[in-house]
């Protein structure tokens, strides 16, 4: 019997996935895994039964990774699960950049008791007159799943797109419409485009990459979207850009002190996977990565260490988080060979420090041979899953 405990409310399509042998925890002290979007847990304490942590989400900002894999907890998250909300949000965001949208409605709220609103709204609108987005360039910075889906619904807007990613995926070129220009340099952009649209995560190279300099590049009064995470963008270098109105209108999913309020800033409150749609099939795969690791010992979409699966489990299997340094499989295998286990089946992957090493046996595995792996330097955790 498996427990899990959810720090957030997750959607009832994802818990729904668990079986039987799973049962929900009123914390968690003695669970198993747990389930999280927003809530902090870097000043968490975890005891030796947690063994997984799923962010049904994409961003792990709130989840002490380091942390959780020295104590041989595996933290996953769920890219593209919400992509497509963000994607329609992005559009929405480009399309109330170009059509003072906002400032026509507040018009007429503020022109509400005016019997004569019809007569007079057609001398007013001329103030909220915009463009259109056909025919503009648009930049995408960052070509994973959300910025894909924005760079292809972009193009059947009758937009010129360009897109810049120098680690795009395989799966993420395939999937990419081939009427996307390829940007060898995100200066190539800056200089470019009319609106451009930033989708990557927050790194040391990538935090303050819109700033006073990337800026001085741009076409003046360009349209910025930033939907990924605020701290991409420089706020003070931002607000002086819109009050010299260099950026025509800045578009961001993060209030903050800097940005809200300020003239020509469209400040959204973090709805960009803010739907139903998203929030269920974040919970859903955050569920079946779990189950399937706990069930299988398969790591698909996690964050600290490296993704490896070995199918569904038909015998005992050992899984073990580890250290990535030199002769640890050369140990394991020595061990078993002197218990006299045969190996049917074996993997092993590493990421940046950590490696995983799932090895399918015949014979012999059993908590016994779990302490003597445990035991072994730079062994984080074992588990025999039968």
């Amino acid at each position: 019997m498996y427990k899990y405990h959810c720090l957030n409310p997750i959607s009832e399509a994802g818990l729904a996935r668990f079986t039987d042998d799973y049962v929900p925890a009123s914390d968690m002290k003695g669970a198993d895994a747990v389930l999280v979007r927003s809530a902090s847990m870097h000043d968490l304490e975890f005891d030796g039964s947690l063994k997984a942590v799923a962010r049904a989400g994409a961003g792990v900002n709130n989840i002490p990774l380091e942390r959780c894999a020295e104590q041989g907890i595996v933290v996953f998250n769920t890219p593209g699960a919400n992509a497509n909300g963000v994607k329609e949000l992005v559009i929405a965001g480009m399309l109330l950049a170009s059509r003072d949208i906002l400032g026509g409605i507040n018009w007429v709220q503020e022109n509400e008791e005016d019997g004569n609103i019809a007569k007079d709204a057609e001398k007013a609108k001329k103030a909220f007159a915009g463009c259109e987005i056909d025919g503009k360039k648009l930049g995408v910075i960052g070509l994973g799943a959300i910025g894909v889906l924005v760079a292809n619904a972009a193009t059947h807007l009758g937009m010129e797109v360009y897109g810049y990613d120098p680690y795009v995926s395989v799966d993420s070129a395939w999937r990419l419409s081939r009427n996307i220009h390829h940007a060898k340099t995100a200066d190539e952009i800056y200089k470019e485009c009319d609106y451009i649209t930033i989708h990557v995560p927050a790194l040391d190279d990538t935090k303050g990459m819109i700033n006073k300099d990337s800026i001085s590049l741009m076409k003046d009064g360009v349209v910025i979207l930033n939907y990924a995470r605020d701290v991409l963008v420089n706020s003070e270098d931002m607000v002086d850009a819109l009050v010299s109105g260099k950026v025509k209108k800045y578009v961001t999913d993060f209030p903050t002190p800097e940005i809200a309020g300020v003239k020509n800033a469209i400040v959204i409150p973090h709805l960009g996977a803010s739907t139903e749609e998203s929030e269920d099939n974040c919970a859903v795969m955050a569920v079946k990565q779990v189950k399937d690791f706990l069930e299988n010992g398969n790591i698909i979409n996690s964050v600290n260490f490296p993704n490896c699966d070995m199918g569904v489990r038909d015998k005992a299997r050992i899984t073990i988080l580890h250290k990535n340094v030199p002769n640890m499989i050369g140990q394991f295998t020595a061990l078993l060979a002197k218990e006299n286990i045969n190996i049917a089946d074996m993997t092993n992957k590493s990421k940046g420090s950590y490696a995983y090493t799932m090895i399918d046996v015949d014979n012999g595995g059993d908590a016994a041979v779990a302490d003597e792996l445990q035991a072994i330097p730079n062994v984080l955790r074992v588990r025999v899953i039968s």
